[in-house]
């Protein structure tokens, strides 16, 4: 009797395990948000909603969730003719500002192919490693791709993983670095060409 099995491609793969393993957090982070507000509303503790203590753990547990949902559109797999609201997207961004280090202005309307979304979170995820001291980024829906428009006080630059946009990639990310080679795979799958310029700052990523 022959086997047939089916063979999955190691970035489907990778990305099916992003998918994994966001949706695995995201569950006990609801059961904490949801232990959070029964305290807040249990008249055995009065007043607790309003404790320092209590407030840092719901502002923790909602940046966390917001994050999480970031990463799985990031690093999920993004399969056919997916879309991506435009409440949706701004929801999602909200996710990325929740650690309070960038600002982001979303100039598009409509609803967007899930592929696009995805670059345009990996994309972000760059310039956040561009700007670890915060910085501004405007996100334009210009026909008939994208370009995300960053400005900063100071930057911090490194050549050799920026090089990984241009295909150029010479040596292997950290874990702290990966979108930027997510991101130039996921521009090859969708044919898509990545344009990129930053300097002390501020700059762009367009495709």
């Amino acid at each position: 009797m022959s086997v047939h099995s089916t063979r999955i491609a190691a970035s489907d793969l990778a990305a099916l395990l992003g998918s994994r393993l966001c949706h695995d957090l995201v569950s006990p982070l609801g059961a904490i948000g949801n232990g959070v507000e029964l305290l807040e509303m249990s008249p055995d503790f009065p007043g607790i909603g309003q404790s320092p203590e209590m407030r840092l753990i719901a502002e923790a547990v909602a940046s966390a969730r917001s994050r999480i949902q970031a990463y799985r559109m990031a690093f999920g797999l993004a399969q056919g003719d997916q879309r991506v609201s435009r409440p949706e997207l701004a929801r999602l961004l909200d996710g990325m500002t929740a650690q309070g280090r960038l600002t982001i202005r979303l100039e598009a309307d409509g609803d967007f192919a899930r592929a696009e979304i995805r670059m345009v979170m990996l994309a972000l995820m760059c310039l956040e490693s561009a700007m670890p001291w915060g910085g501004r980024v405007m996100v334009l829906r210009a026909t008939p791709g994208w370009r995300l428009v960053a400005e900063c006080d100071r930057s911090r630059l490194d050549p050799a993983i920026w090089a990984w946009l241009d295909g150029n990639g010479a040596r292997m990310p950290a874990p702290s670095e990966v979108h930027f080679a997510l991101l130039a795979e996921a521009a090859a799958t969708e044919g898509r060409r990545l344009r990129h310029e930053f300097d002390d700052t501020g700059g762009e990523i367009a495709f």
